[in-house]
């Protein structure tokens, strides 16, 4: 998934100096990945009990498909509709993963170990780019990020998946009082904003940053990449040791105005070291929400939790190209403001969870 959903981002600049696609045409062909994400998202919100292997297994050979089916593409429109099936496809592969690594933490699975995938793909991402970038074409590369991608999905055709129930328990449905629910209200408010804010920095970094240098052929950008990727690696057990110290709900602020700083680099300095560190810094937080969210979206006794922040998640996703487009001209940087602004809310709303989620479903790890 990391690789499939991904990869977009360091392919862009090139694509954008074959002039196979403008700014503006980047923007609306990632925003279609969004939407295939959020649908995807929904239909399983809506029905849960379509998140079985078969499903998993007809999606993963989708998003190679789509991968593959980028080299030969042509026009925004084709783009934009071969990037929403791999939205769609991103989707189910995240739920399904996310429900079946819960239904097995009592044998000791780790959602922060899953998450780190996401992060190598990234990292793989970048690494394809910085090496075969000026070696082949942009459609040669897409051919090469999509056997990739079937080799690393390849294992899931084994996997027994597990749906999140339907329904809460009796028990947990007579405790879900107005706290809980100021509190779920507020998790959605923050991880819709998170959607919004983190995808302007993982949709138009890479490509800031090419630009910054004077060339999309330049390392800059896919290194820049790679190291988004190689810190989010780790990003879900930092996290998770922060939460340990300082309960999932605060630490879930805290990684949200970090991320908030990364969003705040770019736009405040054009150097390669800004965007260096606002990098690593949003490599060391966007895997680390999304796992932080989720278990304390799990402490909350809401049925379908993932699906439904996943959903919301994808809404955010889908509003923020299209909300940042207006103000792409020469450079991203009034783009970088707004993401920084839509954090810091984000980061607020995060707090108010930790303000008012009831002590006895305290969170302290994930």
């Amino acid at each position: 998934m990391g690789v499939g959903r991904f990869a977009f981002t360091p392919f862009l600049p090139l694509m954008e100096a074959d002039n196979a696609i403008t700014a503006s045409g980047g923007a609306a062909v990632a925003t279609a990945n969004y939407a295939g994400y959020l649908a995807g998202a929904v239909a399983l919100s809506i029905r849960p009990t379509i998140n079985t292997r078969g499903h998993l297994r007809m999606w993963a050979v989708a998003l190679v498909a789509s991968e593959a089916l980028m080299a030969v593409a042509d026009g925004v429109v084709v783009l934009s509709v071969l990037r929403f099936v791999a939205g769609v496809a991103s989707a189910v592969i995240f739920v399904g993963c996310v429900s079946t690594v819960a239904h097995a933490r009592r044998h000791g699975a780790s959602s922060a170990v899953t998450f780190a995938g996401v992060g190598a793909g990234i990292a793989i991402s970048g690494v394809l780019t910085l090496v075969a970038g000026p070696h082949l074409s942009w459609q040669q590369l897409w051919i090469g990020a999509a056997i990739i991608t079937a080799l690393a999905l390849a294992p899931i055709s084994t996997m027994r998946i597990h749906p999140e129930p339907d329904s809460v328990s009796a028990g947990d449905a007579a405790i879900l009082d107005r706290t809980h629910h100021s509190a779920w209200r507020l998790l959605l408010a923050a991880y819709f904003l998170e959607g919004l804010g983190y995808i302007v920095i993982g949709t138009f970094l890479v490509a800031a940053v090419s630009g910054n240098s004077g060339s999309a052929t330049s390392s800059a950008g896919p290194v820049v990449w790679i190291v988004v990727g190689l810190t989010a690696v780790p990003a879900g057990v930092i996290w998770t040791r922060v939460s340990s110290r300082i309960g999932a709900h605060r630490a879930l602020g805290v990684a949200l105005v970090v991320q908030a700083v990364a969003a705040l680099l770019p736009a405040v300095s054009s150097s390669t070291a800004a965007a260096l560190v606002a990098a690593a810094l949003f490599g060391g937080t966007f895997i680390g929400i999304v796992s932080v969210a989720m278990s304390v979206g799990a402490a909350l006794p809401v049925a379908r939790t993932a699906a439904i922040l996943t959903a919301v998640y994808g809404v955010g996703q889908v509003l923020g190209p299209v909300v940042v487009t207006p103000v792409l001209g020469s450079s991203y940087t009034l783009a970088f403001v707004i993401a920084t602004v839509v954090l810091l809310l984000a980061a607020l709303a995060a707090f108010g969870v930790a303000r008012t989620m009831p002590r006895r479903r305290e969170l302290v790890g994930v």
